[in-house]
Parts: structure tokens; sequence; C-alpha cells
């Protein structure tokens, strides 16, 4: 053989075993993709596992009465596995399945029978191990659809897969929504209590271990999580669900009633810096507003006439004017040229306390620059010092930075302008809520309150932390100048600009009006007219229980504070007043007729006692009886004792419904009712002798 050959031979053979290699190659591929597939898919799957969390339940937001306000519900994703143990055998699969496919067509609708077959089956032949069926399917929903065929063989068995997800929901919808907020991960700042206490509300996450299948998919290893998740704590807010709801249908009404492009509303307790309500509406289009933004605490504008409290508060308390110190009102001509004068005329020569009720701006303006003009930082050293320059740190995120001109520091303070300008509410910005907490400080005797929006955080129905509102200034005022103040704040509503719309003779309303011209965003203020119309104040005057402030931006044709706010504000006033009873003064002297209690419904001892006690009057009846009986007589209502015996028919004339009702029942009759109102007659008389399951008709009128 020559040498050629000889290595060609070679060549050949090593091809031959190159292309020999590579046919068993691909005869172990296949092998490995179609013969042994299944086991190695197993294998991978059961090696592809991760450990994913949980989400906790969030923790429930509570009003201060207790009425819920925000909380969380389960809502679920449901899926099967078609090769479940209970469901493997084909005729126990196919000999249901056309029935679960009518019973989810019938339940969700969305498809019909033969289509929910023909996917079920089409999944069973797939081999499918996390078929989704449908989501967001409510807890009572997921009760009936367990009991559907194949689904009722069993929990896990049947194949029927129920992911649980947490949905958020308001259950009075809009009411509060923007003060209970949201929690966003793409918003840099959390809104609302959700937000700034989603540490609390949140919980603590569980974790479970998933296991990946074929598709990408990720199911659970376990039927139970490896660590179960701690739900969160309970919010209990400072918001009254009844004043909440009050505040925003008075808001929403007057905001279309002057076609205003938004407002704000704030009712808080005065003792104790509580907020009871927030009201913010946004015109979205033509007598339609919603509540996109928080102006309550973010909305820094010129307060305008409002802010005249602290003017004559400085003035009052340096002893430059008393109340019946005499001033002008013409217009008031300031060194610049600039004039200063009142929308509704000059009034002429009146006391400081007259010029405040007609809130004249030239007054004031004169009061401020004569007193304070060759020394402006003493005035300001007063605003500096009742903290208006500051942000009051509340419990929730977006307050807006107060904005108090100083002399020292702010480069556009200009010497002939600025100061009588701050002195009728200009050259600043303030939020309502920052000038709301000023005039809830006079109604608190000088004590200056950070407002509060949550009470206490409870876990389990445990209390955890409890909050009450930090003093930021204990006295901002004397006595004698505070006495003053709040003199001239009621002379507003008795005497002077609110008089006309405010005034209500039942009780009295001490407060201020303020309208103020307002920048057009970058425009300023001769780009377009716009005005903020705004009322702030307290009631009962003599006693005060709540503050509030109303304000209405850009109202279309009047603008006045009192014409446009006030309305509000004694709607709100008087809805408010009219439901608690302990601001009611001289309750006896409005008692009619010959008695010294109101007849009341025969029934429980106990609830008619915190009746009386609450309205101060010396209940007549038995205090040893849970139940009483009344009878009308000369001398006016005589209550006796009544006790129910066992075996012997109770009487219940004269008592409501539900009194009655408890009686019977625990008597072990059963009633058959006629009318409404109290009880008038009682088949069975009282005193006889009963046994168990007597029918007894009851008649109401």
């Amino acid at each position: 053989m020559n040498i050629r050959a000889n290595i060609l031979l070679r060549v050949y053979l090593a091809f031959g075993l190159i292309v020999l290699f590579a046919f068993a190659v691909l005869l172990r591929l296949g092998d490995v993709q179609f013969i042994q597939g299944h086991k190695w898919k197993a294998m991978a799957d059961s090696l592809s596992t991760k450990e994913f969390d949980i989400e906790a339940a969030r923790g429930n937001i509570y009003s201060v009465d207790g009425s819920l306000l925000a909380t969380s519900v389960p809502e679920y994703e449901l899926r099967m596995d078609m090769l479940a143990g209970g469901i493997q055998k084909d005729e126990v699969f196919n000999g249901k399945v056309d029935s679960l496919a009518m019973k989810l067509s019938q339940f969700f609708g969305d498809k019909s029978a033969k289509d929910y077959s023909r996917f079920l089956r089409k999944a069973r032949q797939d081999s499918s191990r996390y078929v989704l069926i449908k989501r967001k399917v409510t807890y009572q929903d997921l009760k009936i659809i367990r009991k559907f065929p194949l689904f009722n063989i069993g929990k896990y068995t049947g194949g029927l897969m129920a992911i649980q997800q947490n949905k958020r929901i308001l259950p009075f919808k809009d009411l509060a929504q923007r003060t209970i907020g949201y929690l966003n991960e793409n918003v840099k700042n959390p809104v609302g209590l959700e937000g700034a206490y989603g540490n609390y509300i949140n919980g603590e996450s569980g974790k479970q271990i998933m296991q990946r299948i074929s598709g990408g998919v990720w199911i659970p290893v376990n039927n139970e999580a490896e660590v179960a998740p701690k739900d969160g704590a309970d919010i209990i807010s400072t918001i009254d669900i009844n004043m909440q709801d009050l505040a925003q249908n008075a808001l929403k009404e007057g905001l279309i009633r002057s076609k205003a492009h938004h407002g704000a509303v704030i009712v808080m307790e005065v003792a104790t810096g509580e907020v009871r309500a927030v009201a913010n509406y946004t015109r979205v289009e033509e007598g339609v507003y919603k509540e996109n933004f928080n102006y309550a605490i973010a909305g820094n504008q010129d307060p305008g006439s409002t802010f005249k409290l602290a003017s004559y508060m400085a003035l009052l308390e340096d002893k430059m004017v008393d109340t019946n110190t005499l001033i002008g009102t013409e217009n008031y001509r300031l060194p610049g040229g600039h004039t200063i004068k009142d929308s509704h005329g000059s009034i002429g020569t009146v006391t400081v306390k007259r010029a405040f009720e007609q809130s004249s701006n030239s007054a004031v303006a004169q009061l401020i620059n004569k007193h304070y003009g060759n020394n402006p930082i003493k005035f300001t050293n007063h605003l500096y010092d009742w903290h208006l320059n500051e942000k009051m740190k509340l419990q929730i995120s977006g307050e807006a930075q107060p904005v108090v001109k100083n002399p020292k520091t702010n480069k556009s303070w200009n010497k002939n302008m600025t100061l009588p300008q701050m002195a009728y509410g200009y050259e600043m910005q303030l939020t309502p809520l920052k000038l709301l907490s000023f005039y809830n400080a006079v109604a608190n005797n000088g004590k200056y309150l950070a407002p509060i929006f949550v009470k206490e955080i409870r876990r389990l129905g445990n209390p955890i932390e409890q909050f009450k509102a930090r003093v930021i200034n204990e006295k901002i005022c004397s006595d004698e100048t505070l006495s003053k103040i709040k003199s001239m704040l009621e002379g507003v509503v008795l005497n002077g600009s609110g008089k006309q719309i405010v005034y209500n003779p039942l009780y009295q309303i001490a407060g201020k009006t303020g309208t103020a011209q307002v920048a057009d965003d970058n425009l300023g203020y001769k780009a377009k007219k716009q005005y903020q119309a705004s009322f702030v104040g307290y009631f009962p005057a003599e006693k005060p229980k709540y503050s509030m402030i109303v304000v209405i931006n850009d109202p279309i044709g009047e603008y006045y504070g009192a014409l446009v706010s006030g309305p509000v504000f004694r709607k709100i006033a008087d809805r408010i007043y009219a439901g608690d009873v302990t601001m009611y003064n001289s309750v006896k002297q409005n008692m009619v007729g010959n008695t010294t209690a109101p007849e009341a419904k025969a029934g429980q001892s106990k609830a008619t006692k915190q009746v009386y006690n609450a309205f101060g009057i010396k209940a007549l009846y038995a205090a040893k009886s849970a139940y009483f009986n009344s009878a009308d007589t000369s001398n006016g209502i005589a209550y006796e004792e009544n006790t129910p015996t066992k075996g012997v028919m109770p009487n219940i004339k004269g008592m409501g419904l539900k009194d009655a009702m408890y009686l019977v029942g625990n008597a072990g009759l059963k009633a058959r009712v006629k009318g409404s109102g109290k009880v008038i007659n009682q088949s069975i008389l009282p005193g006889s002798r009963i046994g168990k399951g007597l029918m007894v008709e009851i008649e109401l009128n």
C-alpha cells in the first residue's frame, strides 16, 4: 500500500468515526427528548423551587365613632390542576367535566357550557397543572364554586386552587377619601393615612415555597404557607363619619352654587385638636367635582382678611391700641403711591372693634404701619413667636411650608408696601389648616395645638400606641388680649360682615370673613382676577367645642367671604349643633307640659337613664328594675318597675318593638306583629301563665 492510499484510509476511518459519534449523539438526544422527556422534565421541575412573599392582610382604618373607613377583603384567582389526585382517572374526569362546564357557564355567564367543556378537556389533554379559570372571585362566590362537580371531591384533590389576594375597599366610597389616602410604590411621597402609617397597616409578609412547572408557571409546593403572614394593625382616626358626610355635601353644594374652581372645609375639635372632617373638591367639568388635591393641608395661598386676627392680636398685646381706639377707614395712601381701600367703601371714623367687625383693610393697614413701620421686625417677631412660619409636623404628609416674610431674611421685602399689606393677609402664604389652628388656639383659651388625624393604633383590638395633639404654644397671648379678641370675633357675626349670613339666634358663632385676590399660577394677579372667599371661626362662642374653616377659590359672580363661604359654614355648624346635645344650653327651659321629665317609651331603664342624664333630668322610675312601664297621671309621668317572671307573660305595653321582642323571645314565645310605633295591645294579658312556643299577637301604633 502506498503512502497516499494509507493516508486516505486513515482519513476515511477518522471521518467515519466522527459521523458514527455524531449519529450516536443524535440518538441519545432523541432518547432524552422524546422517550425520557417526562422523567427529566419532572426532575427539572422538582429542582426549580423558589421562596415567594405572601402579602399580609392590611389593617383597617376606623373613624372615631367606630365606622369602617378602609378595609381589606380577600379576592381569589381560581385555577385548576388537571392532574390532581382525585381526578387522575379519566372516567372520573370525563364523567363530570360537562356538569362542571355547565355550572361555570351559569355562574359566570362569560362562556357557553360547550366552550367551557372544550376548554377544560383541552387543558386535560395538555396535562396542564395550573389552568386559569377566573380572576377576582369573592369569598362568598368561592364557597359556592367549591360545591361544583369535580371541585367538590376534596379541597385539594378535586383540582381547584384558590390563590388569595387582598383587595382594599372603602365602605363609604368617597367619604374622607383623600384623608384615608393610598399607598402606591410608584409615588414618592405616601398619601393620607394609608401612606403615613403603612408600616403599621401593612403587617408582615409570609413565605411560601413555589415550584416552577412547564410554561414558566409557579405553583405552591404545599397547600399551606411555610411562614404565615401577620395581618396589619388597625388605625383609629379622628374623623367623624357623619361630620365628614355633612362637610363634603355642604362644600360641594357651595362650589356648585358659586361655580367655583375648588374649595376645602376642615372641622376640628377645639380642646383636643382632633380633626373631625376634611373635605377637598376640585372642578373637573361643569357641575362635577372630585377630590383630586388636598387643599386643606397643601393649598398655600394669601389668607386675606382672616389674617387680621393676628394683626389685631399683636396690636392689643403690645398695648398699641384698645378695642375702643378710634381709627379712620378712608383710603390709605402708602408712601410709594399705592392706595389701600375698602371694597365696600369707607365707614368713617370708627373704633378698632368696629373696624375689625366690618373688615376694614384701610384701618388695619394704617394701624400696623403706624405702630410697626419703623420697626417691622417687632411685628413679624410676633408671627414667628406664634410659629406661623413653621410646619405643624402633621401625622400625614403633604403639608405645605408656610411663607411669612421677615425684613431681615426676605430679599423681596418692600419697605413701603410689605408690612401694611401683611396686615390684611397678603405678602404671605398659609394653608387653611394652618390658619384654622391659629383660630382654634383662640377658642382653646390660648393653647395652640398641632392638629391630629389619628388617635390610636390597635392590634387584635388592643391599643399599642396612642396619640395626643402636640402643643405648639401654651399661651399665644395674655388673657386680657384673648378676651378682647374673642369679643371682636363674636362681634363679626353679631354686628359685622357675617351678620346677615352666619348669625343664628339659637347659638353664638365667633369668626371672621375673608376675601383675598389670589395669583393665577405664574401669571400673577393681573392676568385674571381670581378671589378666595373664606370664613373661619368656632362655636358655640361662649363654650367652644368645634372650630371650622371654609375656603372657596375662584367663585363666579359674588366673591366675598360672607356671601360665598359663610352659608357653607352656617349649614355645617347648624347641623353639628343640632346633633350634639352637649352643646345645648338650658334644655329644661325648653321643655313644655306639666311634667319634670318627657314621656319615654316603656323599656330598658338603663337606656332611658342615659338620655335623661344627658339632659340633666332626674328620673322618676325605680332604679332597681331593668325594665319599666309608664302611666300618665294628673301629676305627670309616673314610672313603675317591670320585672319579667319566668312562665308569666310580661307587660310589653308602651314599649318599642325591639324591647318587646326581646322580652317575648326570652319568654319562649313566638310573635306576630302588626303596625309600627309602640305596643298598644298584646293578645296574652300581662301576668298570664304561658308555655314555650305559644303565639302572641302584638299590635303597635
